[in-house]
């Protein structure tokens, strides 16, 4: 099976940019070369992750990063989104850390030399532990330790890198980490998370002038992630519920970088729940970007809930990937579209989008058709948004390999590559090759 487009697709010209992704912790391992992370905490408590491991080796990219270099160029692919380690590359005294910059020159100057164009997250989700120990993102002082380390580690890479992205999915980091506790490190509070959801804004707003400065020939931006809302039924009560939850969970992410405000329900909280907001913060919050990151797996369906306000609706028999969400790739189309209508937009990328799989590997193949048939809905889905005008520059499939997947630890595959954990053998999956005789085509 191979993916395919209409040949007058925008996603077809040279000039969109077809990437792969992943994050430090999911896959470099080299725990021992870095200071501790709240990750590392976080797989060390009982329970935490469902099959109780840890990214103390992952992938092991930071010793086979050459290969995996490698194994970006046999992709075919223009570009390669990584992170960059904040606990790898930052000393606790708030100096660099030489041997973890070396580590980060090493493996852009390698991907420049392959010309893989290259774009690096500063922040996805591995905090320092020492920072946490002192309120991690409920401390205000953290946004400004997050502005000092992205001012200082993109001086050091500046010549290495085409475009920086502040924050991954600030939403996963503060709701999914301090209000539900389902992510490091693990807090349960309604105010901590969302007091630390506008802090992790704030470091945003910080650190653009910082990179502006150090790296002017790049671009700069923030990646966030979107479930659209979707009502159960037209009833007024559902479409409510619905456009809560949006605000909730959606828009209160990115309305503050470009209305200064967040969404009408911050005025449902009550005050302890509340985010202290100083004079001057939308402003520093709310600074020019040069292009949106957009990660998309899947949409909820809610209805209103008396107790609760709102639940989200299993959708029971609709196509489902491995960790159990929807496929609806009609919801990617009407989010593409409904941002472009509702926010004066730079320039988007889609940074991450894919399935997690029931991969086995045999007989040296791994034959992913859900994974398959999913990316191909999908890139459809997102050209019909670009033909209805919404300017999306670029497309990463998440992701590169299979890796640590959170809370699900190794349980769960989204790689368009299969690692083999036991031995460390990456085998480029169906889809892996039809993403790369798709990008390939482009080329001629």
């Amino acid at each position: 099976m191979t993916l395919q487009l209409p040949a007058d697709s925008r996603i077809l010209n040279t000039d969109f940019v077809f990437g792969v992704a992943t994050s430090s912790f999911q896959i470099e391992g080299g725990q021992d070369s870095r200071l501790p992370c709240i990750w590392d905490t976080f797989c060390a408590t009982p329970g935490a992750i469902r099959d109780g491991s840890h990214g103390a080796v992952a992938c092991d990219h930071i010793r086979l990063w050459p290969q995996d270099v490698q194994l970006i160029k046999a992709l075919g692919v223009d570009a390669y989104r990584l992170s960059i380690a904040w606990p790898r590359v930052m000393q606790q005294n708030g100096e660099l850390n030489p041997a973890g910059v070396a580590f980060y020159r090493d493996l852009l100057s390698a991907l420049k030399a392959e010309g893989i164009r290259t774009f690096v997250t500063l922040y996805h989700w591995d905090l320092p532990q020492y920072l946490e120990d002192q309120g991690g993102w409920r401390n205000r002082a953290t946004a400004y330790a997050f502005a000092d380390y992205a001012d200082k580690i993109s001086a050091a890479l500046a010549d290495l890198v085409d475009a920086w992205a502040t924050l991954n999915e600030p939403f996963c980091s503060s709701y999914l980490g301090y209000e539900i506790g389902v992510h490091a490190p693990g807090l349960k509070n309604k105010g901590w998370g969302r007091q630390s959801a506008h802090h992790l804004l704030l470091a945003h707003g910080l650190a653009m002038p910082k990179l502006r400065q150090n790296a002017p020939q790049a671009q700069h931006g923030i990646v966030l992630n979107f479930t659209p809302c979707y009502a159960e039924t037209d009833t007024p009560a559902d479409k409510a519920a619905a456009d809560f939850a949006d605000q909730y969970f959606n828009q209160w992410y990115i309305k503050p970088l470009f209305d200064k405000a967040y969404p009408e329900c911050i005025n449902t909280l009550t005050a302890d729940e509340q985010p202290q907001i100083l004079p001057g913060d939308f402003d520093i919050i709310a600074a020019p970007l040069d292009y949106l990151g957009i990660n998309f797996y899947t949409r909820h369906v809610y209805r209103a809930d008396a107790a609760e306000g709102f639940v989200v609706v299993d959708q029971a028999g609709a196509p489902k990937t491995d960790i159990g969400w929807e496929i609806y790739p009609q919801a990617f189309t009407d989010l593409l579209v409904d941002l472009h209508r509702r926010y004066p937009l730079p320039p988007l990328y889609i940074m991450e989008n894919g399935a997690a799989g029931a991969d086995h590997l045999v007989d040296g193949v791994v034959q992913d058709d859900m994974r398959l048939g999913y990316y191909q809905q999908h890139l459809l889905a997102l050209d019909t948004a670009i033909r209805q005008g919404v300017d999306v520059r670029g497309y990463f499939a998440w992701s590169l390999m299979d890796n640590f997947e959170w809370a699900e630890g190794y349980l769960k595959r989204f790689g368009i590559v299969y690692v083999d954990y036991a031995t460390q053998q990456r085998v480029i999956k169906q889809s892996g090759l039809a993403f790369r005789d798709l990008s390939l085509s482009r080329k001629g």
